[in-house]
């Protein structure tokens, strides 16, 4: 530090965004009548008393982080031998050296009575603000509990209505609608990554008569009871779906045309043997496995061509669009 700032007519210091000091002039230590070894490295909080430790800490930190600088702030430093010196301080925030530091200067107020008034006053507005901020901080502890529970109550509508968007209601199972996103994003994992898969489209057979000669309600319990089947039956990896009507997707992840046939014949052989009562139910099914530059449009359409001829070579049996 040169001589002219060493000896200035105002108290001068550096400090850290800490608060740690870096420098000080010596008006500045004969002002506190401190040795310089006394204050270096020092926070320059242990300079003040509790007050105005308070003052200093709820009012310049905030307000030299918020604007950059700090304008005439009346507030004691405290001496060595506990003694108050009221000061005018001004202050600056700037980067130095690539470190941020606060370069303050205090000049010695000889007004002390109306300075003691201010900080009387300065006090008082605190303790108000320091109350309205506790009382202010409850509400807001408040409402964000409330929020949280709304926040909670509306991620649940949501996943509700999720459920609800992508669930066939009759039969429980995935909708055509899940089914097709399905479908569309097994094809990204065919292109991209090489992941196999095979698609079944499964038609009730005779299904009107069922519902012509036991009603609809009956109808409905057969499509129920088949989707309970098929699902009970897949892995947790297939997709199952209602497509509409009598007819039942099914994706079948990592499955090749042979394990495919394999799987689509035992979905066949376990509804043609299983009881359903006073009636009896078979599936037609038709089988596709996806290839590179397959869409879900052709996918499709070769899965249900395979259906169709099962059902033209006398249903309850299983085609693999392959063997067209």
């Amino acid at each position: 530090m040169d001589i002219q700032l060493d000896q200035a007519p105002c108290g001068y210091f550096s400090i850290s965004d800490s608060g740690i000091v870096r420098s000080v002039n010596q008006t500045l230590l004969n002002m506190l009548k401190v040795e310089r070894s006394e204050l270096l490295g020092r926070h320059i909080e242990s300079t003040m008393s509790v007050t105005n430790k308070l003052f200093f800490h709820t009012y310049f930190y905030p307000y030299i982080q918020l604007y950059g600088h700090v304008d005439e702030m009346y507030f004691s430093f405290r001496t060595s031998d506990h003694q108050d010196v009221p000061v005018l301080l001004n202050g600056v925030r700037q980067t130095r050296d690539g470190e941020s530091v606060v370069d303050c200067v205090v000049v010695v107020m000889r007004k002390r009575i109306e300075h003691e008034k201010d900080i009387l006053q300065t006090k008082t507005k605190l303790q108000e603000l320091y109350q309205a901020t506790q009382e202010a901080n409850k509400e807001l502890e408040r409402l964000h509990q409330e929020y949280e529970v709304k926040q909670q109550a509306l991620l649940k509508v949501n996943d509700q209505l999720e459920a609800m968007a992508s669930t066939d209601p009759l039969t429980g199972l995935k909708n055509r609608r899940f089914f097709q996103n399905s479908l569309l994003a097994s094809l990204i994992l065919l292109e991209q990554q090489q992941r196999h898969f095979s698609l079944l489209v499964i038609d009730i057979d005779h299904f009107k008569s069922i519902n012509d000669t036991y009603g609809h309600p009956i109808g409905d319990l057969v499509l129920g009871n088949l989707a309970g089947l098929l699902q009970s039956m897949s892995r947790s990896s297939d997709v199952v779906a209602r497509y509409g009507g009598e007819e039942f997707v099914i994706i079948l992840a990592d499955c090749d045309h042979d394990q495919a046939m394999e799987v689509a014949e035992r979905y066949r052989s376990e509804v043609a043997s299983s009881d359903w009562g006073q009636y009896n139910i078979t599936v037609s099914i038709g089988v596709a496995t996806a290839v590179q530059g397959d869409t879900d449009t052709s996918v499709f359409q070769r899965a249900d061509t395979a259906l169709y001829a099962s059902k033209t070579a006398g249903r309850n049996r299983v085609t693999h669009a392959d063997h067209l």
